[in-house]
């Protein structure tokens, strides 16, 4: 049975009344019969569907220049392309945690807020120039210092900036294998893993598993 037809059936069809008590003595009379409600002529033969990204473009608004250029460097080294499939770039992901900070609770726009901003603060220290323009090497120099080994995936470090970095890492990756462009990817290929072993620069100090 169709959708719509199923629905217009549950709509025009009365409720059946439950039978209890069948040894008993029926009461003296049947309760009366609720006439059907009668159907709108109002409702669609067809809804029309359309798929979200087809409808409009998500843009960054949330951070402020610098941040997103952070942010966009960390998916950059943090989640590059591997094996055929996007990176965090070329998946959107950092336009797209953009959009779900803005929509999050205010603990965790300011986890990212301040780390974008310390990660700005440190690029400036150390080269003279913000986190966003920085080459991998240089972003490199000052991420690895805030990855550290974590047993469990939940157990974030108590450092804000070291418990920054493990989270936008999970978000950006989260991100990336749950795009759009990462489905096209896998189907093309026939491989939908996430190897986590194999060409990320951040691997031999994981923030999760502990050799």
């Amino acid at each position: 049975m169709k959708r719509r037809g199923f629905v217009k059936g549950l709509l025009v069809t009365p409720a059946v009344p439950l039978i209890a008590h069948q040894n008993q003595t029926p009461a003296a009379a049947p309760a009366p019969v609720t006439p059907p409600r009668p159907v709108s002529q109002a409702i669609p033969n067809k809804l029309a569907m359309v798929e979200v990204d087809a409808a409009a473009q998500t843009t960054q608004h949330y951070f402020k220049p610098d941040q997103f250029a952070a942010l966009e460097k960390l998916g950059e080294v943090m989640v590059p392309p591997l094996d055929g499939k996007p990176g965090a770039t070329q998946a959107g992901a950092p336009v797209f945690l953009d959009f779900l900070i803005s929509e999050s609770p205010a603990n965790r726009q300011k986890l990212y807020t301040h780390g974008l901003d310390g990660l700005n603060l440190a690029a400036r220290k150390h080269f003279s120039k913000s986190f966003g323009e920085l080459d991998a090497a240089q972003a490199g120099t000052i991420l690895k210092p805030l990855l550290v080994a974590r047993f469990w995936a939940q157990d974030m470090p108590e450092d804000p900036m070291q418990h920054f970095v493990a989270q936008v890492h999970e978000d950006l990756q989260t991100a990336t294998t749950n795009s759009r462009e990462w489905a096209q990817a896998s189907s093309s290929t026939g491989r939908r893993g996430f190897n986590r072993a194999a060409g990320l620069y951040w691997n031999p100090i994981d923030p999760v598993v502990k050799g």
